[in-house]
C-alpha cells in the first residue's frame, strides 16, 4: 500500500529520551513509560517488556510518533508510539545519537 506525502506530513515524528519507566501491574508485555519531547513530557505504553527491564530503557535517545490519538492501554493512557524494528516479535528501538535533542522533529 502506498501513501502520499500529504499523508506522510501529517505524522509528527520526533526525537524524544525515555526519562522514566515503570512496570504495570498484571502487565507482562508493556510498562508505562515518560518520554521528553523537549517542552513537554508524555506517558506511553512501551511495548516487549518481556525481552528487557523498564530501567535498560531510561535515558535512551528514540523516535517517536507523537500525534497518534491518545489510547489507554493497560489503564495507562499512551500520548505516543515509539518507532522499533521488530525482529521475531522483539522490539529494537529506532535510536540516534544523545547528542540529538529531544523535541527535534524528524523529517
Amino acid at each position: 500500500m502506498s501513501i502520499t506525502y500529504d499523508d506522510f506530513a501529517k505524522l509528527d515524528i520526533r526525537v524524544a529520551k525515555i526519562i522514566s519507566t515503570e512496570r504495570i501491574p498484571g502487565k507482562t508485555k508493556i510498562i508505562k513509560g515518560v518520554i521528553d519531547l523537549g517542552d513537554q513530557s508524555r506517558s506511553l505504553i512501551i511495548g516487549g517488556a518481556q525481552y528487557f527491564t523498564p530501567e535498560e530503557l531510561v535515558g535512551k535517545t528514540v523516535i517517536a510518533i507523537t500525534n497518534l490519538e491518545p489510547k489507554t492501554v493497560g489503564g495507562v493512557e499512551s500520548n505516543a508510539m515509539l518507532l522499533a524494528a521488530d525482529l521475531n516479535d522483539k522490539p529494537y528501538w529506532l535510536t540516534v545519537d544523545s547528542d540529538v535533542p529531544a523535541g527535534t522533529k524528524i523529517k
